[in-house]
């Protein structure tokens, strides 16, 4: 808790410093760019125009951004607390999911951050521009201004901000799950992020907030230099203007205009304008001038260099330049006001801006997906390692350029070089472990070997004494007139059947040699051939019949299939699999006795499922996580955990199978073996 918090602080402290640097060194240039009159801000004219100083405006626009940024940031931490604690007492089958939904919260409070902290005061901004002047043009160059500082910011703390929310859910990640826990699939609950996106977002605004400021600052350097040239132009026009001192009363406003129409405009929207003594305006098109140019003429003109020079309002293109003429010993003004703005210049710096742009989106496209196909090329190679069986380790990825990205493919190519080695050792060692196991398993079985063939060894000897008994009957017999042919027919009759009983007895040991036979080579000799299931079941029969019946357990047969089904592979595995479950049925009693296990041969489309089923209670959670991907034992000291490893090895290697299994806590447990015909 205290380093998410700590954590949350830091997103704080990078949200408001990044803020505060960057609002700081736009402070001064805003006036420059947006070409503010001078001397006409943060003073009483500025509040009489506007009723705020520039530097109230300004402080009012980031506070505003500012607030929201830190209102979000401080929202989210008490929801993602609340989400936190939840996940905290949810059970672990929901915990990945509640992980998601999380991740994505968390992940997504950046993006709205820099959504609602660049649109909510741009909005404030357009409206408030537009109810003080109602120029659309003023409006949208004040808002473009505004919108390329304010995602200059978002883009910083976006950037800086990233790796703070990534620690945040590291952080709760570690605290919530076990790391070792957590299955393969745990990504799929995780919102996946594009690289190529994130490129985008970081970079695009950077190369838009670029392309803005550099055609503001272009244009108001252009506007400049043109006032200037306009300004001088105008002003010499005025001073070659001849006004005489004293005209007829009544006629000064037609000797003004007379003089004025000598003026030569350099754009039809300029105009000449006169203010009588009373002050009242006649302008050459009708228009009236705004309160904003006669405030400044009157009261901020005299201020600047050039003392006849007036604006028309912050931000505004038009600009003029005045006189003051005695005439009949009062003071009239003229002057003429004119407009800056240039479709031309306008238009051709908005073409070069866009023209940028879409080059900028084609040459950033193309090196997103210049780095997103090196690690994914990457990515896919390691993906292949870790789900393909035959994955060619020889098989190794070019190193296509000497940066960061060759670095990555260089070390996954010596990951792999290390991950063959590796492999190739474990297979040694597994190699071993299983030879051990199985010559453990054969060493069990030894005892139930030398009982099988006990009786039938005992059973021939028996059979040997009564033929040699007989042969001393027949032998005693020849020439004997009291033995009739009839006696002689009835002592080959019973010589026959013992010879059947010895016949039996010879085939039965047999079998029990073929088996142990099979049980005695080892894993890795390829003896794929076919049999059929009879030859299965009787090995079976054959190996287990000692162990069942020491254990007092009986094992019920359920073939639903026709015994001479062949199938093809390696006998002795499949038999070696079958009657480990079974030992493990077996065991999983703990020495109770009278009880069952039930062996099913099915057939289920294109397979062949085995099935040993037993009624033991079934098995502890934390086994049924690990059965099959690693050595496990529920036996202690009594187990090495290879059996169903090597089981489950075995079935994948020399059938192309699988095992599944059910269990029930209470019940019992049912391995399924999947073979395919």
């Amino acid at each position: 808790m205290k380093k998410i918090s700590s954590n949350w602080i830091k997103l704080i402290f990078v949200y408001t410093f990044i803020y505060v640097l960057v609002a700081l060194c736009f402070y001064p240039l805003v006036p420059k760019i947006l070409c503010y009159p001078p001397n006409s801000i943060d003073n009483s004219f500025q509040i009489a125009i506007n009723g705020l100083t520039y530097t109230q405006q300004y402080i009012a626009i980031c506070l505003s951004s500012l607030f929201i940024e830190e209102f979000i940031l401080i929202y989210s931490l008490r929801k993602v607390n609340h989400l936190r604690n939840a996940l905290k007492i949810s059970d672990s089958k929901h915990a990945t999911q509640s992980y998601y939904q999380l991740s994505k919260y968390i992940l997504r409070i950046p993006n709205i951050i820099y959504f609602l902290q660049v649109v909510v005061p741009v909005i404030m901004i357009s409206v408030t521009f537009s109810t003080l002047n109602g120029d659309l043009f003023i409006t949208l160059k004040v808002c473009l201004l505004f919108l390329s500082i304010l995602m200059l910011i978002a883009s910083i703390a976006y950037i800086f901000s990233k790796k703070i929310f990534q620690k945040i859910l590291t952080d709760i990640f570690y605290e919530i799950f076990n790391y070792a826990n957590v299955d393969s699939e745990f990504t799929k609950y995780v919102r996946r992020y594009s690289i190529k996106g994130f490129i985008f977002v970081v970079t695009l605004p950077m190369f838009v907030v670029t392309a803005i400021l550099i055609s503001l600052t272009g244009y108001a350097s252009v506007i400049r230099e043109t006032g200037n040239l306009t300004y001088d132009l105008y002003n010499k026009s005025l001073d070659n203007l001849v006004i005489p001192s004293y005209v007829s009363t009544n006629n000064e406003i037609d000797v003004l205009k007379n003089s004025l129409n000598t003026v030569s405009f350099k754009r039809d929207a300029d105009y000449y304008f006169i203010i009588s003594p009373s002050g009242e305006v006649t302008t050459s098109n009708g228009s009236n001038l705004s309160i904003f140019f006669m405030t400044y003429m009157k009261d901020l003109s005299s201020t600047q260099p050039e003392k006849n020079r007036v604006y028309d309002f912050y931000g505004d293109d038009s600009q003029g330049v005045f006189r003051e003429v005695r005439i009949n010993g009062e003071t009239w003004t003229i002057g003429v006001r004119y407009n800056l703005v240039s479709d031309t210049i306008l238009g051709g710096i908005l073409s070069i801006s866009l023209a940028l742009l879409v080059v900028t989106l084609i040459i950033l496209s193309y090196f997103a997906n210049y780095i997103a196909n090196d690690i994914e090329r990457v990515a896919k190679a390691l993906l292949d390692i870790s789900e393909k069986r035959d994955f060619d380790f020889n098989h190794k990825l070019p190193v296509i350029s000497n940066d960061e990205l060759g670095d990555l493919v260089n070390a996954f190519n010596k990951i792999q070089s290390l991950t063959k080695e590796n492999i190739d050792q474990i297979k040694d060692n597994q190699q071993m472990l299983m030879e051990r196991e199985r010559l453990a398993s054969l060493g069990q079985l030894i005892g139930g070997i030398a009982h099988n063939l006990k009786t039938p060894i005992m059973s021939i000897s028996g059979a040997a004494e009564g033929l040699s008994d007989l042969v001393k009957e027949y032998d005693a017999s020849i020439g004997d007139s009291d033995v009739t042919d009839e006696d002689h027919h009835a002592i080959a009759k019973e010589m026959n059947e013992w010879i059947d009983k010895v016949k039996s007895y010879t085939e039965y040991m047999s079998d029990v040699i073929t088996a142990v036979k099979g049980q005695a080579v080892t894993l890795s000799e390829d003896q794929n051939i076919s049999f059929d299931v009879e030859e299965f079941i009787k090995r079976v029969n054959i190996l287990m019949r000692h162990e069942l019946k020491n254990a007092l357990i009986t094992l019920n047969l359920h073939v639903n299939v026709n015994n001479d089904m062949v199938l093809h592979g390696n006998i002795n595995s499949l038999v070696q699999v079958v009657n480990n479950m079974i030992s493990n049925a077996i065991q999983a009693y703990n020495g109770k006795t009278n009880e069952e296990i039930d062996l099913y041969i099915d057939k289920q489309d294109k397979c062949i499922v085995i099935s040993i089923q037993d009624y033991a209670g079934g098995l502890p959670k934390e086994v049924q996580s690990k059965l099959f991907k690693e050595m496990i034992t529920t036996k202690g000291k009594n187990g090495t955990g290879l059996g169903l490893f090597m089981s489950y090895s075995t079935i994948r290697a020399h059938f192309n199978g699988n095992i599944t299994f059910e269990t029930k806590k209470g019940e019992g447990t049912t391995f399924h073996i999947i073979l395919p015909i």
